[in-house]
């Protein structure tokens, strides 16, 4: 990297890549880049000094970034591959990688916390991160999340007099799309969930359970490996050197959770370290959702291998204020709750719902639901069905194409029908289903909040645009 003075990112708004744009700024490179719609992330990155535009348009590229000698290009798989700029990079005698050949240069001097899995990943290495970071021990982090109350994406070790860092111990979000975690050497891996996505990069389930297997056989020699009991994923290939431990919220699992204790807004359970004869107390978790007990053993697991003390993980977990859009609540009263998460896996969606349910027993759940790609949605389009009928009331968006040219029949339409077919098997009659624009979503929850129809929202998905519908929806609602 000492060859290069300018880093540039095409697809510079996904927040993988934001977070290696805000490490090289940080560390002194000229950063730019280019990303096809604003959002609040690059209105950020550009207050903190990258340069991005949004018109795919060499003559647009600074000219300090049009010199090979001088400049990296880095890039997203989700860029087209006849993208302009990105063409003409690969044309021009640059040194053109992907996002994940770049982060892995970056933590090959490091200990890699690799955290993996189809959903599930951001929220346990994020608060694994906060752990570390809340303690003596330190971290660096590189996440798929926003983290609050840090309002970044990149934790940096603090430094020693002498400059060097305090920790070499790096939190990384492992991204299994496009095979991205392959490029990780991780000191410590962590999987979460292992159900089948991404079918159109894997083709098939068992291509994308593979690649966990592979992502297993990266794990360092005398290192550890971590993965959920309920998780089918092939450790045979296991480094014999490194170690291998399951975790759960049953006690069946080698790290776990019990006594857990939910109600009044609030979540306790008990931790107990089965090997290391460690119990850990009436713990209580920050951010207070039934599915986080899981992700909190993992976590407490992860920093208490790598020397966080009791009290440490104690204080820091009760004070994880969870990452963006993963649970995040925008209105919380007895009369109204609005809430927005990431969740667009069937699975996910699944757990996500039904810790609502369990949350607000009792009340009535709204979810506005953006589906995220047309391949995903023809490929889980039966688990979406079941996932979506759990609500009381459930609106579609159109599908947020991302990357990918529309597929003949997926439409929002289609996924629709299915749900209903799913309401009928189910006998749920009363069910409300139906779908509206993104134009028209916040005055149809405004209309139905003055008639005293709307108690739980829950805004899912995705894509940006039902990230920048929350905003306007809470003032709308308040």
């Amino acid at each position: 990297m000492a060859t290069y003075k300018n880093i540039y990112f095409v697809g510079a708004g996904g927040i993988g890549m934001s977070a290696l744009e805000r490490y090289f700024n940080e560390n002194g490179y000229k950063v730019g880049g280019y990303d096809k719609t604003p959002s609040p992330l690059t209105e950020t990155l550009i207050k903190e000094g990258i340069q991005i535009h949004f018109e795919d348009n060499i003559d647009a590229v600074d000219a300090a970034f049009k010199d090979p000698e001088q400049t990296l290009v880095c890039y997203t798989p989700a860029i087209p591959k006849d993208h302009g700029e990105l063409c003409f990079f690969q044309q021009n005698g640059f040194e053109v990688v992907k996002r994940s050949k770049l982060l892995g240069i970056i933590t090959q001097t490091k200990r890699g916390l690799c955290f993996s899995g189809t959903h599930g990943k951001t929220t346990t290495s994020s608060m694994a991160a906060h752990l570390l970071k809340q303690s003596h021990v330190d971290c660096n982090a590189f996440l798929g999340g926003i983290l609050k109350p840090y309002d970044s994406n990149l934790m940096l070790s603090a430094r020693n007099a002498d400059g060097q860092e305090k920790s070499d111990l790096t939190v990384i979000e492992a991204d299994e799309f496009d095979r991205s975690f392959h490029t990780l050497s991780p000191y410590m891996a962590v999987i979460t969930s292992c159900d089948p996505d991404h079918l159109d990069i894997y083709g098939t389930e068992e291509a994308y359970r593979e690649s966990f297997a592979h992502f297993v056989s990266l794990v360092r020699p005398g290192g550890f490996l971590l993965k959920h009991k309920g998780v089918n994923v092939d450790c045979s290939r296991l480094n014999s050197e490194a170690r291998y431990a399951e975790y759960s919220s049953t006690e069946e699992a080698d790290y776990y959770a019990t006594n857990i204790r939910i109600g009044g807004g609030t979540i306790l359970f008990d931790y107990v370290a089965r090997a290391e004869g460690i119990t850990m107390r009436d713990l209580e978790v920050g951010v207070p959702v039934p599915i986080n007990v899981d992700n909190a053993v993992a976590s407490l697991t992860i920093a208490m291998l790598c020397g966080c003390e009791e009290e440490e993980l104690r204080a820091a977990l009760k004070s994880f204020g969870g990452a963006k859009r993963r649970f995040d609540f925008y209105i919380k009263r007895q009369d109204l709750v609005l809430m927005d998460d990431y969740a667009h896996h069937p699975d996910e969606i699944r757990a996500s719902l039904t810790s609502v349910a369990r949350l607000f027993e009792g009340r009535k759940v709204t979810v506005c639901f953006q589906p995220h790609l047309y391949s995903r949605t023809h490929d889980l389009v039966d688990g979406f069905a079941s996932a979506l009928s759990i609500p009381q009331r459930t609106i579609l968006l159109p599908i947020y194409p991302a990357r990918e040219q529309p597929i003949p029949g997926v439409t929002s339409e289609w996924l629709l029908g299915k749900i209903q077919d799913t309401d009928k098997a189910l006998g749920k009659n009363d069910a409300e289903r139906y779908i509206k624009t993104k134009d028209e979503l916040v005055g149809h929850l405004t209309e139905l909040r003055k008639k005293g129809d709307l108690d739980v929202v829950v805004m899912m998905g995705a894509g940006v645009d039902i990230e920048r519908l929350v905003a306007p929806a809470k003032a709308a609602l308040e």
